[in-house]
């Protein structure tokens, strides 16, 4: 079996777990990696995740067949400016940023006819190589955006790649790419951060808005927890389809302040029921623009010792706990103790677990 040769320009969250499930579902595979952080890479070398630890002049990486790049956008935009010069005209590039659009005109300027826009549809609040884990892109959409001239057998090549380490390849032109992820990502996340940022500035001395800011709150903001520099550039670089969406969004505020504003209780109750229908027919099982959150409830009584037991059950079948808690805002959710997961197969184990077990868990 021919061994891959694959460069990773990036060890952070999203580089380093695609390293590890290259180096898990891919071999056999060698792995040549670059990141702006040396203790990154010794890491990453020390643990067998990359085999060889490039320079920052890029040459390291002219014999593989596909580099991935997976710094912020900027910095993979002046990555392949260097790189072009460099790899086999044969050599597969590809980034994982959130936007689509000004990376793959920057190829097209370069006449770099092997270069296919990528967006993995995944992550998590951590980050660093110390994160990285090799499921982080199971069942996960992976979007391509191949420009016309890119030779099929390129993009076939690498839409096996990412079969094989799980995720799941859809083909998406790059100006559709930024205007949906502008919808069902970037906006959202720009909104979660501004709602945070609203609760601290209104909270009072006791800070009892930060003290319950749980349950559903601390839901719809999670995402809040991202990278500043990774979002400032995806603002930067998808600037146009931004503020389209969010002139679309403060129409909608606007719509509704104004029926509260009137008792216009049929228009209010519209506005609702169109959400809860729409977000009703969306399916659990389909991961999103946004990072998956592999989340039940138990239904248990409060007492000491009840987190241990839990955690003890489900570590004997060697499920992965992400996080454990007692739920102390409970205002739109059923159950007392809350646990996150990894991944939907952790998920899925544990509520059959806990059934069995007679406990009542809730999604």
């Amino acid at each position: 079996m021919k061994l891959l040769q694959i460069g990773i320009v990036g060890l952070g969250l999203m580089g380093g777990s695609l390293a590890k499930a290259i180096k898990t579902k891919c071999t056999p595979s060698r792995i040549t990696a670059y990141d702006v952080h040396p203790d990154a890479l010794h890491l990453a070398y020390e643990e067998g995740i990359i085999d060889v630890i490039a320079h920052k002049d890029f040459h390291d990486f002219s014999h593989c067949h596909i580099i991935f790049l997976c710094a912020p956008v900027k910095k993979n935009m002046e990555v392949l400016e260097k790189l072009v010069s460099i790899v086999h005209p044969s050599c597969i590039m590809t980034d994982i940023g959130s936007t689509k659009k000004d990376i793959t005109d920057l190829a097209r300027t370069l006449q770099c006819n092997q270069f296919i826009g990528g967006h993995p549809m995944t992550g998590s609040e951590k980050s660093g190589i110390s994160s990285a884990e090799s499921h982080l892109y199971e069942n996960a959409y992976y979007i391509l955006t191949p420009d016309p001239s890119i030779p099929h057998t390129m993009v076939k090549t690498l839409r096996e790649l990412i079969e094989q380490i799980g995720a799941l390849p859809i083909l998406v032109e790059p100006d559709e790419h930024d205007y949906i992820t502008a919808s069902i990502s970037h906006v959202p996340h720009i909104i979660a951060s501004a709602m945070v940022n609203m609760v601290q500035k209104l909270d009072n001395p006791k800070e009892q808005m930060h003290t319950l800011a749980a349950g559903g709150f601390k839901d719809i903001t999670r995402i809040a927890s991202s990278s500043p520099e990774m979002w400032q550039q995806i603002c930067l670089t998808n600037k146009k389809n931004i503020l389209e969406i969010m002139d679309c969004f403060q129409e909608d505020l606007a719509s509704i302040r104004s029926s509260i504003q009137h008792n216009q209780l049929e228009d209010v109750w519209r506005f609702f029921e169109r959400a809860r229908n729409y977000r009703d027919s969306f399916s659990d099982r389909e991961i999103g623009a946004i990072m998956k959150s592999y989340k039940i409830t138990v239904d248990v009584v409060d007492q000491p010792g009840i987190i241990a037991e839990i955690a003890t059950l489900l570590s004997k079948h060697n499920i992965n706990i992400k996080n454990i808690g007692i739920n102390n805002n409970r205002e739109h959710q059923e159950g007392v103790l809350e646990i996150l997961f990894y991944d939907l197969h952790s998920q899925e184990q544990s509520i059959q677990i806990l059934n069995d077990m007679h406990y009542l868990v809730y999604l």
